[in-house]
């Protein structure tokens, strides 16, 4: 941001897949394929990817390959880290974990986010007792108080794995 320095997501995730990376960790994709029939997604969702592809071409219907991705997994453990976006967050808890859960790859999710103090900075004025906020990172970035009040919302069980938030501060 011009006249600002800000933490640079990028750099952050660079750096903390290579810490990962240097461990064992690995990026992890699992494919499938989806249709427009539900009742046929159903039938083929706990196939392998050919199986799923052959059931749906042969009920005439057109069959769409897609797939989920996760940035790390090691020893039934995956890991998301996310400094982008908010809403990516919902998605990693409720799309990515889940799904490699459901598929029997994980027995527990990690979501990895700043907190609130990564993102914002709080100095007291010199001249008063005001306090100046100010920001670190881009705006519209998840922060761990938030999505652990959004995951203690949801209630227990919700979503459907076992799931591990951490926060990082400066």
């Amino acid at each position: 941001m011009k006249g600002a320095k800000l933490y640079a997501p990028r750099e952050m995730n660079k750096a903390i897949e290579k810490g990962f990376s240097h461990r064992g960790w690995k990026r992890r994709q699992a494919g499938y394929y989806v249709t427009r029939d539900a009742k046929l997604i159903r039938k083929t969702l706990n196939l392998e990817p050919e199986e799923q592809k052959a059931e749906i071409e042969a009920a005439g219907e057109e069959a769409t390959r897609s797939y989920n991705q996760t940035d790390f997994v090691k020893d039934r453990v995956a890991v998301e880290v996310q400094f982008g976006k908010y809403f990516s967050v919902a998605y990693d808890l409720f799309v990515k974990h889940l799904a490699f859960y459901v598929g029997d790859v994980i027995d527990v999710g990690v979501e990895i986010v700043p907190t609130k103090a990564l993102t914002m900075s709080t100095t007291v004025v010199a001249t008063s007792s005001r306090k100046k906020v100010e920001r670190t990172m881009s705006t519209g970035v998840a922060w761990y108080e938030k999505e652990l009040y959004n995951l203690i919302r949801e209630g227990r069980g919700v979503p459907g794995v076992p799931l591990v938030l951490v926060g990082v501060a400066p």
